[in-house]
């Protein structure tokens, strides 16, 4: 797949060397995130075909163009508070389960970074794990189940590694990515037991699940926007 690298907006804060992330940092995350889903968005729809209903890649790329639209003028405003209104954005314009499932887990994602004006990658991976809670609350999905968890949990625990190793805020969210990207792989050969796909039995076994692969995409933006490189989903190898 082809890499592609972004100089992102990952700022250094003064004496301790550790990155400082802030408004303009989610702002690009989820700018990256919507660029890429849009780009992918017939991809996404062809995988939502196979088990779904065809229709996750055109509602999560019309909610997140609400998301971005919903970001103008938000530039001085806390990144937590930039989050929730990603997350209220996407619950509110993106049809089926997605919707609630990416709007609630920005929103805890928010909620967890509060009022703070500036975060470091720890921070982030707190939030990051609040997230993940609220998608696996409100969906009851584990590792294995063929959803968007597949992706998330692996992840995540790829950025806590990256950060614990001391390899930089950079490389641990590129190891994010590609450890996502794994995650969306190995969903091939599940059998769905969650959502509309559940309903196939052992036909949804041999297809990629799309929540899966836009939380690939997730987790690729998110290495942009800290300006590492990152690969197109959807491209062929």
């Amino acid at each position: 797949m082809r890499e592609q690298r972004s100089k992102g907006v990952a700022g250094t804060a003064e004496g301790d060397g550790e990155a400082s992330l802030g408004a303009a940092f989610v702002i690009q995350w989820v700018n990256e995130l919507a660029s890429a889903v849009r780009d992918q968005r017939d991809y996404l729809t062809q995988l939502d075909a196979a088990i779904g209903d065809a229709d996750h890649g055109i509602n999560l790329d019309r909610g997140l163009r609400a998301a971005v639209a919903k970001l103008e003028g938000m530039e001085q405003e806390a990144p937590g508070i930039i989050l929730e209104a990603v997350g209220t954005a996407l619950t509110f314009t993106v049809g089926g389960a997605a919707g609630p499932l990416y709007g609630s887990g920005f929103r805890d994602l928010g909620r967890a970074l509060g009022s703070k004006e500036r975060f470091g990658p720890e921070d982030l991976l707190v939030a990051l794990r609040s997230g993940l809670g609220a998608i696996q609350k409100l969906g009851a999905a584990a590792v294995g189940d063929k959803t968007i968890v597949d992706a998330f949990v692996p992840g995540l625990a790829a950025f806590e590694r990256g950060l614990r190793a001391g390899a930089g805020w950079p490389a641990a969210a590129t190891r994010a990515r590609q450890a996502a990207e794994d995650g969306m792989r190995a969903t091939v050969p599940l059998q769905a037991r969650k959502g509309r796909a559940s309903y196939l039995g052992p036909r949804s076994m041999g297809h990629q699940d799309p929540g899966a692969t836009s939380t690939a995409l997730l987790f690729s933006a998110l290495e942009r926007a800290a300006g590492g490189t990152a690969r197109a989903v959807g491209e062929p190898p």
